[in-house]
């Protein structure tokens, strides 16, 4: 049965650090991506690591966020730097295998301003 978990999330002020950590089992996945999403509005895209460690990221996120992974493990961690007051949503870990995506339940960041 495959879990993914997400922890880490919590409250800072602008401009500081949080790391987000992202635990998947059951399978071997070939993507972990986080995603992030605000209410009313559709869930973001934010970084995506493929097994090989290749890495993208959105344009409002670059330069301040870096994505990797512990493939041994199936971690994926989202350091998270500068962080702004816009940034503040859940944030959502997704893994996908050969067969289906799946999704954790997400944990919220806030960023005081």
């Amino acid at each position: 049965q495959v879990q993914v978990v997400e922890s880490g999330g919590g409250l800072v002020q602008s401009g500081g650090s949080l790391r987000l950590s992202c635990a998947a089992s059951g399978s071997t996945f070939w993507y972990m991506r986080w995603y992030r999403q605000t209410p009313g509005k559709q869930r973001e895209l934010v970084a995506a690591i493929s097994s090989g460690g290749a890495t993208s990221y959105s344009d409002s996120v670059k330069g301040r966020f870096t994505i990797s992974r512990d493939s041994a493990k199936n971690w994926v961690y989202l350091q998270m730097t500068s962080l702004k007051p816009e940034d503040t949503a859940v944030y959502y870990c997704n893994a996908e295998d050969s067969a289906d995506v799946y999704w954790g339940q997400g944990t919220q960041v806030t960023v005081s301003s």
